[in-house]
Order: C-alpha cells, then sequence, then structure tokens
C-alpha cells in the first residue's frame, strides 16, 4: 500500500516559498472552475495551509471562501434502507463464488454512485440508549425476521413485542456470553489485569462477545461479512457495541499488522486449515507479539462434539491435528484448553522465525516485496509477516497495561513522518483542549445521547483518547493515502481500520451517533469530491446524531450549503483559538421519514 506522508505530499513535492503569484493564481481559478462543475475540488494536504497561503497572496484578486449554488438531494427508495454500496447484495453476482470473494468490498463505478438520501425503515425511531441498548433494540430499526426465526434456538436474540432482546447466547455459549468469558477469563489470566486491551471477533454474529468484553475493558473490532444472516453488523452497532463489516477472503483484513491483543473465533465457520492455512496466516499478520488466538467450536473438543457437527470423528480429529501443525508452522504455542475453548499463543521471540528461511518448510516469510502493515486492497499471500526486531516494546508483555498505555508514546510512533515522543504527546495535549471545546459546543457529548463515534481522519487516536471517560466508543479511520498512523492507535488500546473516503465506508446506515472530520476535505480534495463524502456520511449517520466538521473557511461554507441539501441544521463556531482561518460546524441530521410509505 503506497502511503503519502500525513501532509499529504510526495516527499519530493517543490518547496512552497518557491511558488510565484501566478501559480497560486491559477491554482484558485483551476480549484473554483472544477468546484463549480462538481468534480474533484482542489488542495494539497499540510490541512489548509496550502490553500489559504494562495488565498492570502491573492487576496486583491480571489479573496474569501468557496461558495456553491444552492443544492438538494432526492431521497433514495424504500428498498435502500440497507443499502451498503461497495457490498450490495444487488452486486453479488457479478463476482465469483471462490472463497467467497463476492462478500467482499467491490464499490460501485462512479457513473453507478448514488446521489439521494438512504430513508430510514418505516416506523424508525430513535435508538434504545446506552447500556439498555446492548440488551434490547427497536424491531423496525433493523426489521429483519430471518436471523431471529433461523437462530433463536441459539438464543442470540428474539422478538418480543416492538423489540427485539438479546438474551447473550450463541452456538458455544448456550448458558450466555457472561459464563463463557468468565471461562474464558480463567485460561487467559491477562483479560482481567489490563494486560489484553484490545481484540478482534470474525464472524461476530450479532457482538454479544465484545458486547460483554466492554464490562472487562477490553475494546472488540466485531467483524461479519453482510451475508444471509442479513444484519449482524447493523445489529451489533444498533446495540452500541464496535463492528465493521468485513471477511477474510482474498484480501487483507484493514488493519496494521502486530496490533490486535486477542483474536477469537466462536463457530466462525472459517475454514482454517484450508488454502493452506492462508486466514491462520492473516490472523498471525494482525495479532501482536504474544497475543492470543481464541477457538471455541469445530475441531476443538471434537471428542465429545463431532455428534453434531454432521461429520465423523477421524475427520474431526484429522482438522484438529491439522490446525495444531499449521499454528506451530506460524510460531503459534499451545497455550490452554478447557472443554470447547483451546488458546494459542503467538510468539514473542523471533528466534522461532529461523526455521522459515528453509526452504522446505511452510510457511515461508513475507519478502520486503509487500509491506507488513499494507492492508487496503492487499492480497493474501502464503506467508508469514514476521515482527521487526527493531521493535523492543511491541509485545503484549512489554507494552504498557491498559489503561497506562493510553498516554504512553508508542514505539512505533517513529516511523511516522515528524513522529516522535515530542510530537505524540503535544498532539495528546491539544486533543484534551479540543474535546473540553467541543464539549462547550455539544453538550450531548458526554451523556447517554451519543455512544457509536467515528473520527474519520485521525492522527494518533487524541480525539478517542480525550473521550475515553465518556460513556462511547470511537471508530479511529486513517485514510489509506495517509501516513500509517493506525498502528500507533492501536498500540496505545484504541481500535480503528484503514479506509478510503473515496469510497463508502464498511458498514451499515444509520450507525454512528457522531462523526468528527478534521481536514478531511482539504486533504483528500485532490482525490474526492466534497458531494460524496458528505453523502456517505449522511448515510451513516443516525437521525438527530451530529457531524462536527473542522475545516479551513476556505471550504467551511461550501460544506455547510450542501448539508443544508441534505436536511442537515448546522451552526458555524470558532476553534478553540478563535482564528479566522480555520471554523467548526456543529451539525445534526434532521429525522425524516420516505415519502413514499413501505408495503407489507
Amino acid at each position: 500500500m503506497k502511503h503519502r506522508e500525513k501532509d499529504g505530499k510526495p516527499s519530493s513535492h517543490p518547496d512552497k516559498s518557491s511558488r510565484t503569484v501566478p501559480m497560486a493564481i491559477m491554482f484558485i481559478v483551476l480549484c473554483g472552475f472544477s468546484f463549480y462543475l462538481g468534480g474533484i475540488f482542489c488542495s494539497e494536504k499540510d490541512r489548509y495551509e496550502t490553500v489559504e497561503d494562495a488565498i492570502e497572496s491573492t487576496k486583491s484578486i480571489a479573496a474569501g471562501p468557496l461558495q456553491i449554488n444552492d443544492v438538494s438531494f432526492p431521497e433514495c427508495g424504500l428498498d435502500y434502507q440497507d443499502y451498503t454500496p461497495c457490498t450490495d447484495p444487488r452486486r453479488w453476482k457479478k463476482y465469483g463464488l471462490h472463497r467467497l470473494t463476492f462478500l467482499e468490498r467491490h464499490c460501485p463505478p462512479a457513473f453507478e454512485r448514488k446521489e439521494c438520501l438512504v430513508p430510514p425503515p418505516d416506523g424508525y425511531k430513535l435508538p434504545i440508549r446506552w447500556p439498555k441498548s446492548r440488551d434490547q433494540c427497536w424491531y423496525r430499526n433493523v426489521p429483519y425476521d430471518w436471523i431471529n426465526k433461523q437462530k433463536s434456538n441459539q438464543h442470540w436474540l428474539k422478538k418480543e413485542g416492538d423489540k427485539f432482546l438479546f438474551p447473550g447466547g450463541g452456538t458455544m455459549f448456550p448458558n450466555g456470553v457472561g459464563e463463557y468469558v468468565d471461562r474464558m477469563q480463567k485460561l487467559i489470566p491477562g483479560m482481567k489485569d489490563g494486560t489484553i486491551r484490545t481484540a478482534i471477533d470474525t464472524g461476530c454474529g450479532v457482538a454479544s462477545w465484545g458486547g460483554d468484553l466492554l464490562d472487562h475493558n477490553i475494546l472488540t473490532v466485531s467483524l461479519a461479512p453482510r451475508d444471509n444472516h442479513e444484519a449482524q453488523v447493523q445489529f451489533a452497532l444498533e446495540r452500541g457495541i464496535p463492528a465493521i463489516l468485513g471477511i477474510i477472503s482474498t484480501q487483507r483484513l484493514p488493519f496494521p499488522s502486530n496490533s490486535f491483543d486477542m483474536a477469537h473465533c466462536s463457530r466462525c465457520l472459517i475454514p482454517w486449515t484450508e488454502f493452506g492455512g492462508i486466514y491462520l496466516l492473516e490472523i498471525h499478520r494482525i495479532l501482536r507479539p504474544g497475543g492470543f488466538w481464541v477457538l471455541s467450536g469445530p475441531p476443538v473438543n471434537y471428542e465429545n462434539r463431532w455428534r453434531g457437527w454432521n461429520t465423523t470423528i477421524e475427520e474431526q480429529k484429522s482438522d484438529y491435528e491439522k490446525l495444531q501443525e499449521l499454528l506451530t508452522s506460524m510460531c503459534f504455542t499451545f497455550y490452554k484448553k478447557k472443554d470447547d475453548i483451546a488458546v494459542w499463543q503467538k510468539s514473542s521471540d523471533n528466534n522461532c522465525y529461523k526455521k522459515l528461511d528453509s526452504p522446505d518448510n511452510y510457511p515461508t516469510k513475507c519478502d520486503d516485496g509487500t509491506e507488513p502493515d499494507s492492508a487496503w486492497y492487499t492480497p493474501l499471500r502464503p506467508c508469514a509477516v514476521v515482527p521487526d526486531n527493531k521493535y523492543k516494546k511491541l509485545g503484549l508483555k512489554s507494552i504498557p497495561k491498559w489503561p497506562q498505555r493510553l498516554h504512553v508514546a508508542p514505539e512505533r510512533v517513529t516511523d511516522v513522518r515528524g513522529g516522535s515522543d515530542g510530537a505524540f504527546n503535544h498532539d495528546d495535549s491539544k486533543w484534551k483542549a479540543r474535546a473540553k471545546h467541543y464539549k462547550k459546543l455539544l453538550p450531548a457529548i458526554g451523556t447517554d445521547k451519543i455512544r457509536n463515534v467515528m473520527d474519520m481522519n485521525t492522527l494518533y487516536g487524541g480525539f478517542a483518547a480525550a473521550l475515553i471517560d465518556d460513556p462511547l466508543w470511537v471508530m479511529n479511520v486513517v485514510s489509506s493515502y495517509a501516513s500509517n498512523t493506525l498502528a500507533v492507535v492501536f498500540d496505545r488500546g484504541l481500535i480503528g481500520t484503514y479506509h478510503d473516503w473515496c469510497e463508502a465506508f464498511s458498514t451499515y446506515p444509520r450507525t454512528y451517533d457522531i462523526l468528527h472530520v478534521d481536514g478531511l476535505f482539504t486533504a483528500e480534495s485532490h482525490r474526492c469530491e466534497m458531494k460524496y463524502i458528505l453523502l456517505e456520511m449522511d448515510r451513516i449517520l443516525r437521525p438527530n446524531g451530529y457531524a462536527i466538521v473542522r475545516e479551513s473557511s476556505f471550504y467551511v461554507d461550501a460544506v455547510a450549503a450542501i448539508a443544508k441539501g441534505m436536511k442537515w441544521g448546522c451552526r458555524k463556531e470558532d476553534t478553540e483559538y478563535g482564528v479566522d482561518k480555520e471554523k467548526i460546524l456543529i451539525c445534526q441530521k434532521k429525522l425524516w421519514y420516505s415519502s413514499t410509505k413501505q408495503t407489507s
């Protein structure tokens, strides 16, 4: 994955001082011309500075912010109420069945993009507030009966009156997720003392495991594809539990290497021993040294369970032995096992990987052709990513325990251009001041009105860290074209994902209470069209949810004009610094219903 530096400029970019006034004038004219065409507006990343410098040098000719004509968007049809553009079932038949490729991201081409507002389901209500939402949600908000009928015997959820209830059941934890997690904690003491902080649940169901772990200060990314279960991820987010759409298939997951403290699969139906164990190699890549992989379900406890798995005991024994062999070859060691739960641990000692130098061994080491953190449309490869020996504090035993790790500059911050302990600490203190200012502008932050939050273009996760004591969680997004800072986010005990905002995000509509934007339009304006970014924000924002848009004055009024056309109400505020070159928009998405009634 080719990363740009954090300011968005290639290292060979000419120095600002060499620019002449005529060049700046040409820049402004071209930028305005492309914007009025509705095309891609132009800029480089260094926040708003490049644009502002150009404006300052040509004030007498082209001063002031961008202005656009009034715009409005029609409603999408009600059949788009659960529209996920890049994982759209309407388009699945275009893609292959091999390794479930059709369930991966396949975004529509530009000429197929929707320029309409996604409506809520008929009868939609504002979500139940946290923490009650963990156990119940409105049926009309996620009106899917298939999952209720098919999984009723496993107690994932049940419909009562106008609500879905979540009793905390699962295929491998019929006595409830609480009892299941208690058993797991007895096997892994690090789940109790802050050693384990970040986790990933592959094939998450309705995310009951991740939801229960929140009580243990473990933050989980619950992952599931959009499949015939209809809306696993939407249920999770409606409950207020972190989740994204995704699948381990042919592409790497959108996370850096050596990041999660624990990975989990509870009968997630991923064929771990097939295709040379390539899916296990991806778990190995994203798990930090010393991290744990937990499996419950086939072939664990095959001696007692095989009759219920439509197989033979010989087949299950063979699968278990093959699984053990594959994990050992990847430098996992067997840790503990009790009944249906088995635990392996990724080696913290790089000496184990020396055996991979032999051409007769499988897997081999990944060569330098693919960066360990390259994870945006990066194909899975049948090789092992070996942790870099230069990192001495990357392993689970070396990294500070939670919550101390939140404010300690991670070792990997020095891999970021301009990154250092000092830069990290400055960013940390800056966001404490900014968050305090945001709470004055938007008092709902810190109350039960706000649960699911996204920082759409974070640096080190400073915004999330500043809100850590509030009853919310933050999905930290790092642009696939920006400098790779997502590893730092994970190292401090936060969660996030890579993403390209020229495309739709991997989530359902109406899943976030706050979207925070810090200079995103300035940063990505040379690649992405403002209109489509804002329409995507409208898709994933809950009715009555908020957008905090921190932008250069050059763009802020244009953002407000498009937001008005999306039925948002916005007000412009000063930043905590009170400077003119940067402003804050506080926008709220209105609750509206489709003018077309749904037929039953």
